[in-house]
């Protein structure tokens, strides 16, 4: 019996692990989202932030359209992982709560998912090419809303 993996299931590993990894930023970001909103006053940055959340929705919806193709279903964020976006949020806000620390925080954050997909693209050079137009996607959701947030500094 041959136990070498055949090309297409690496082809599909390697998509499915990049799938996944999209799917666990674009929760984190609506988790995150949704930490911080609450603790917004600012209506225009509330609408902001709304937009956003709904934007990594339909990241997640793409995602979850590709698992269907691959008959897969995406890995669970793990609880420990939301709880520490949790207290991370309320530990960046017992001090300062404005606008301008709020955009900071939601800026590095999509910086580190930017660098993040970049990663992902450099890496996997054979990936699918859907597969790639998510990441790419995803990458420039983030950019545009990093370019909405710089209002907010």
């Amino acid at each position: 019996m041959d136990n070498k993996v055949s090309n297409k299931e690496k082809d599909n590993n390697i998509n499915l692990t990049i799938l996944n990894e999209i799917n666990k930023a674009a929760k984190m970001g609506m988790d995150s989202i949704s930490y911080v909103i609450k603790k917004v006053d600012d209506e225009n940055m509330k609408e902001n932030l709304s937009t956003q959340f709904s934007e990594y929705g339909k990241i997640v919806d793409k995602v979850n359209t590709q698992f269907d193709h691959y008959g897969e279903v995406p890995d669970e964020t793990p609880i420990t992982d939301k709880m520490m976006g949790w207290t991370g949020v309320q530990l960046n806000t017992i001090t300062d709560k404005s606008n301008s620390h709020i955009a900071e925080m939601m800026i590095q954050g999509g910086d580190m998912g930017i660098i993040e997909c970049q990663k992902l693209l450099n890496h996997n050079p054979y990936a699918d090419q859907e597969v790639k137009d998510i990441l790419n996607d995803f990458m420039n959701m983030q950019k545009n809303d990093i370019e909405q947030m710089k209002k907010f500094l």
